[in-house]
Formats: structure tokens, sequence, C-alpha cells
């Protein structure tokens, strides 16, 4: 459902984006800053949407040419959590695994105003707009056993090959809403899925060792040590996903260039 909702949303920016018969063009430049919460989709919290939010932080840049697209390149600081004791779900109790991990993200995306927007000027005063790019980021999944937390990635707690790389590319997207607050700023507020290629940023993916007795107990936590060697410990068909939400503020820094009007358009 949201996947279907997002790609009916991009497909539609780019048929209103095609039919523009005018074009204003414009220099501008804006410094921001950006606060709210981080959170994640994965093996251990599968479907529920906002569950153990973090803090999170970040700033920008936003290059700006025409009213309705924008080019903004960031970085964002956050923190992603789960744990199989807030499933519900018998089975994961039963699991008994958690994590915690630092996400420190930078990303090139573009924009698309749904409406003509602009900072300062009193008749483009607010617009939706939808945003998709590229950034990579930094994990390091931890866990605590009740000596303070260690990083999992060092266990290979699924007797991996090799250890998987703590520095992933993403795929940012997502929509959000921003109108001015005077001649020199910009509100925004914002919701921003990052699709990820690597299936351990909860380090829980495929299946439990051969040889339990051969692994540290990071690998089996659950209740009992009850798990059977070589049995599903996740899902590995998926990926996980991370998310930024929250409001950002933009400050125009001064213009080169005067608006002008193509000719013609």
């Amino acid at each position: 459902m949201l996947k279907n909702t997002v790609l009916y949303l991009f497909c539609l920016a780019f048929l209103t984006g095609a039919a523009q018969s005018r074009q204003r063009n414009f220099i501008q430049r804006e410094v921001g800053f950006f606060g709210g919460g981080s959170y994640y989709l994965g093996d251990i919290n599968p479907r529920i949407h906002f569950l153990a939010s973090k803090p999170a932080a970040g700033i920008f840049f936003r290059y700006e040419n025409n009213y309705r697209y924008a080019f903004r390149f960031g970085f964002n600081y956050g923190s992603v959590s789960g744990s199989d004791t807030q499933s519900g779900e018998d089975d994961q109790m039963e699991r008994n695994l958690s994590f915690k991990s630092q996400i420190f993200e930078l990303s090139s995306v573009a924009e698309f105003n749904f409406f003509d927007y602009r900072i300062g000027h009193d008749k483009y005063r607010f617009t939706m707009f939808l945003f998709a790019g590229l950034g990579c980021f930094y994990f390091n999944p931890k866990a605590d056993l009740g000596n303070g937390y260690e990083a999992l990635r060092n266990y290979k707690t699924e007797a991996q090959a090799k250890k998987y790389s703590r520095v992933q590319v993403n795929i940012p997207f997502g929509l959000g809403f921003k109108w001015n607050i005077g001649s020199k700023c910009g509100l925004g507020i914002e919701w921003g899925p990052r699709r990820t290629f690597t299936d351990y940023l909860d380090d829980v993916s495929g299946t439990y060792p051969a040889v339990l007795s051969d692994q540290s107990n990071f690998t089996d936590r659950t209740i009992n040590n009850s798990a059977r060697p070589g049995s599903m410990r996740g899902n590995p068909s998926t990926r996980d996903w991370y998310f930024y939400y929250g409001i950002n503020l933009s400050i125009k820094l001064r213009e080169f260039h005067k608006q002008c009007h193509t000719s013609g358009m």
C-alpha cells in the first residue's frame, strides 16, 4: 500500500512537471537545519511505523533555479533500535533479539514542488513537495548482554563468510510540505523512507549457525537457549529500511541573479 501510494505520487509529479508551459528561472541558495526523529523496519520490527523512534538532526544545502524544482545535499544523524520483547508475537518473544545503531547519512536528492514556491515571494508562499535521490550511510548494530553494548558485526552472529560492510548505499525519497515564514526563511515538514540494500541493519537476516556451541552467546539469545542449529533467525528475502521525519528550517542566502522569464515559455 505504501509503495503504491508513493509510486502514484511520483508519477503524478512527473506528469504535472511535464505539463508546465511556463518556466520561471532564477538562482536561489539556502542553508537549512533539520530536527525530528528516526526509526527502522526490518526483521525485529517488520511493520509498525514510528515504533522506538529516536531523536534525529541534520544540515543541508538547497539549490533552486526554478519555482518547481530544487536540488538538496545534506547530512543527517539519527539512531534506530528494535527489540523482540516489544513485538507482542510469541515467536519473536522467544527469539529475544534486540539491537541499537547510530546512523550517519550523506544524501543528494531532487525535489519537485506541486505548486510554484520561492522563499520571500508573497505570491508563492507554500507547496507540497516530493523528493528522491541517492545516499550513503554508516551503521553499526550493537547489543548489550549485561556487560555493556558490543558491536554485533564482530561476532558474525549468523556465521557469515565475512563481515558485512558498515557503509552502504541507500535510496532516500519521501514527501513533505513547506511554506514561507518571512522574506529570508522557510519552514518544512517531511517524512522520508530510506530503501537500503542490506539486511543487517539490525544484524538479523538468515539462519542460526550449524554449530551453536562454537558461537558467541550474541548469536543465540532465545529464551532458555532454545534455538535449533540451521533454523531461521530472520527473513533473508527482505531488506531493512530506516526513516527520518521532522521539521526543517531554511535560510535564504544572498542572491546572485534576479528572476528572469524564458522567452516564449
